[in-house]
């Protein structure tokens, strides 16, 4: 399994060990107020906001926490956010992609750029390391929707690019301008999946040893506590049992 997907289930793990949970539900929050504003407030007739809304359900944020991001959408006063993206390279080389939602760019960038400076990393250019992955639409399901097989076909006829099938569950990927599509075909062959959003998907990789795989989580979480950082991509590659050790 590549670094992004293992990256994903080491997240998942962490979050629910320690207190991550109130600074999760309220990034993903401010991404479901943002998709509101940006179009109308009803999931159904907004893509953006049914994907934000499935993530968001799929950590467990609470339905009224949900309803209350979309509300605020609507009072008018709420504040605007621009979203950017930095790029730069973390512990031996490691590409990151860090992406933001922010009412203050300045203050953003000066947070973003120490952060990879104080955790040995270097903040570069807009384009530095984009070049390393793809932008894709990823679809998931639970090891219980069907055989690798079933989840193939489907896939294929939902008009989908691959499939990773694995003790873990099911990761379905398709270009980025398709991931609706996608997605509204798959459910109606194999009901509602666990998660639906856009990601960067590495073509590149780098191989990470025990102690730089610790270093790259040091600098992870220092970014994670920035609440302006809504998102972050790596693409390192690390044996199972270095991860094991983490």
């Amino acid at each position: 399994m590549a670094g992004h997907s293992k990256w994903a289930n080491i997240q998942h793990r962490k979050g629910r060990q320690d207190a991550v949970r109130s600074k999760l539900f309220s990034k993903l929050s401010k991404e479901i107020t943002v998709a509101a504003k940006m179009g109308e407030p009803d999931p159904d007739k907004n893509p953006r906001l049914r994907m934000a809304v499935k993530e968001a359900k799929s950590v467990s944020v609470p339905k009224d926490v949900i309803d209350r991001a979309i509300k605020k959408s609507q009072a008018g006063d709420g504040d605007n956010y621009d979203e950017i993206r930095y790029e730069g390279y973390g512990p031996n080389g490691v590409a990151v992609i860090v992406e933001a939602m922010t009412d203050n760019r300045n203050r953003t960038a000066s947070t973003v750029r120490s952060t990879f400076t104080k955790n040995g990393g270097n903040l570069g250019e807009t384009g530095s390391v984009s070049f390393m992955f793809d932008r894709k639409g990823e679809v998931t399901y639970p090891i219980g929707a069907g055989d690798a097989d079933d989840i193939m076909m489907a896939a294929i006829e939902a008009g989908a690019e691959d499939t990773e099938s694995s003790e873990d569950g099911h990761t379905i990927y398709c270009a980025d301008n398709d991931l609706n599509a996608v997605a509204t075909s798959l459910e109606d062959q194999l009901g509602e999946s666990q998660s639906t959003k856009l990601i960067w998907k590495p073509n590149v990789t780098t191989e990470m040893d025990l102690e730089g795989m610790q270093k790259l989580m040091k600098l992870i979480d220092a970014l994670e506590d920035d609440d302006d950082v809504q998102r972050i991509t790596t693409n390192f590659e690390a044996s199972d049992e270095v991860l094991a050790q983490l």
